[in-house]
């Protein structure tokens, strides 16, 4: 089994790219599962609060969970056209200490994929994530994009995905990413 941990870039009960998220845990190949997980409880990174207490237990639960997974799903919001704060506060979190980033974040494979209630999806939130990535040493998925435009009307007032379309993009990205993930396992 292929394990694969997801993250929602919004604390938002209810965010469309926490609908994104779940509805792709329903939708992953028969091969593989992806769990879902939140940001909520880590906090704003301290360079002091990291040296007085060390590495907060929400960011280590998370950070063990990243580790031992073959993979790593974003789903990212697109805020001021770019990554949201608090998204990439947990990034920075997870990649401290710093001799700590191999074992996150060195050669592991990552998709990246988000929804905005707006007309252009999340482009430039995840272009933005690319160098954030790079710099860390993951292995993006290069090999399709998934970006939820107009995502309001995509998912029903349950939050779950109500558009046949968007279903067919989000398996297949899915599908394409879990081979990738299943090619570095080797």
């Amino acid at each position: 089994m292929i394990d694969i941990i997801g993250l929602s870039g919004s604390l938002r009960g209810g965010s469309l790219n926490t609908a994104l998220l779940r509805a792709a845990a329903g939708l992953m190949p028969a091969q593989a599962r992806l769990v879902p997980h939140s940001l909520h409880g880590i906090p704003l990174y301290d360079g002091d609060l990291e040296a007085a207490e060390g590495i907060p237990t929400a960011v280590a639960a998370l950070k063990d969970a990243i580790a031992a997974a073959d993979g790593l799903l974003l789903v990212t919001p697109e805020y001021n056209n770019s990554m949201p704060g608090v998204f990439k506060n947990a990034i920075d979190w997870l990649s401290r200490p710093s001799s700590d980033i191999a074992l996150v974040f060195g050669g592991r494979p990552v998709g990246l994929v988000g929804a905005s209630p707006g007309g252009f999806g999340t482009i430039l939130a995840q272009d933005a994530w690319l160098p954030v990535l790079r710099t860390l040493g993951a292995q993006l998925w290069t090999g399709g994009r998934l970006m939820v435009s107009r995502a309001g009307g995509v998912f029903g007032p349950d939050g779950t995905l109500a558009d046949a379309a968007v279903e067919k993009q989000l398996r297949g990205y899915l599908e394409g990413f879990v081979a990738f993930v299943e090619a570095r396992r080797g």
